[in-house]
């Protein structure tokens, strides 16, 4: 097993997967904001590889419901910030009986996870909004690096330098958001429900901030869903004062966000917009990669707002009615 903590290293434990073998698909395994946290490698690979398949599973269905292509020829990536959660561990274990070269994501490299994982990443996780990042930010060179020892890939710089770019962005943002994130804590803290929509490579961001910020850390109803589908069938619940939260992509998919937005302002929803467009990813990033970064820098910032919602709640983010109180 080899164990690489620094970015330039990743490709290296990639040629050591990939050299004298043939490869035919990547696997990303998770649960919860460590699978979202995959999707943005998952969504770049979808869209830029022309023969390597992909696919992004949740651990326990990985488990129950393995993918027959997953073999020797396999690159099954399994990420958990602890390293313990149990369907991960499982997850990597199971990869590896069916002959797949496994990689365990996680900030402790000693973790269970890594007994069956042929390379161990390990990241960053302290009190910088840009260090929480590094998880997604290592998963998307590893995915980069994939794509380009396989097949090539002709914008691998310009993915490196979005990742040094977009850090700084990050704490900067996170700092400037201190203000708004109190006024949408003041407006949002009794809100019965919250909708959090985006699009692209952010949309699990989107999902991981109503499902884990919201639903788990919080015990506010969150609903989340991607703006390509708001007008059929979401939108028939945007009126006057409902309570809307959208994370507006600096890249392609940016049209389908401004329209979503467009609509919650003509019917007076409450709606707060977090656009990457304001903290600089544009001028900072390629935008031969740019689309892949959003959510790197709109997941570091929006924890301000959960944060923010936690304090004026009294409700610390750490509170928990169930998970690691019970058996389940």
């Amino acid at each position: 097993m080899s164990e690489i903590t620094k970015i330039e290293d990743l490709k290296q434990i990639v040629s050591g997967i990939v050299n004298g073998k043939q490869i035919n698909s990547v696997y990303f395994v998770g649960c919860g904001a460590s699978r979202s946290d995959l999707y943005p490698a998952w969504y770049f690979l979808n869209n830029n590889a022309k023969r390597l398949r992909t696919s992004l599973h949740t651990a326990n269905e990985f488990c129950m419901c393995t993918p027959a292509a997953v073999d020797e020829t396999a690159i099954v990536i399994t990420c958990s910030l602890s390293g313990t959660t149990p369907e991960t561990v499982k997850a990597t274990t199971v990869a590896k009986q069916h002959g797949a070269n496994t990689v365990a994501i996680t900030h402790d490299g000693t973790s269970p996870m890594t007994a069956d994982a042929d390379t161990v990443v390990t990241f960053g996780w302290s009190t910088a909004y840009s260090s929480k990042e590094d998880k997604m930010i290592k998963v998307l060179l590893l995915a980069a690096e994939i794509l380009d020892q396989v097949e090539g890939y002709a914008h691998l710089a310009d993915m490196y330098v979005g990742a040094e770019k977009v850090l700084p962005l990050i704490d900067k943002g996170a700092a400037s958001l201190k203000d708004e994130a109190k006024v949408f804590a003041e407006n949002y803290k009794d809100a019965p429900i919250i909708y959090v929509t985006s699009s692209g490579a952010t949309q699990e961001t989107a999902w991981s901030f109503a499902a884990c910020l919201m639903m788990e850390m919080q015990w506010i109803p969150a609903s989340t869903f991607n703006d390509g589908d708001f007008f059929h069938g979401p939108f028939e619940m945007v009126e006057k004062d409902a309570p809307y939260l959208l994370f507006m992509n600096d890249g392609s998919t940016r049209p389908m966000d401004a329209r979503a937005m467009t609509f919650i302002q003509r019917f007076d929803g409450k709606l707060t917009v977090i656009d990457a467009k304001d903290f600089g990813l544009g001028g900072a990033v390629p935008g031969t990669v740019k689309d892949y970064f959003n959510p790197v820098l709109i997941g570091g910032v929006v924890r301000v707002l959960a944060e923010a919602i936690a304090e004026v709640r009294n409700h610390p983010l750490t509170k928990r009615r169930y998970m690691w109180k019970l058996e389940y």
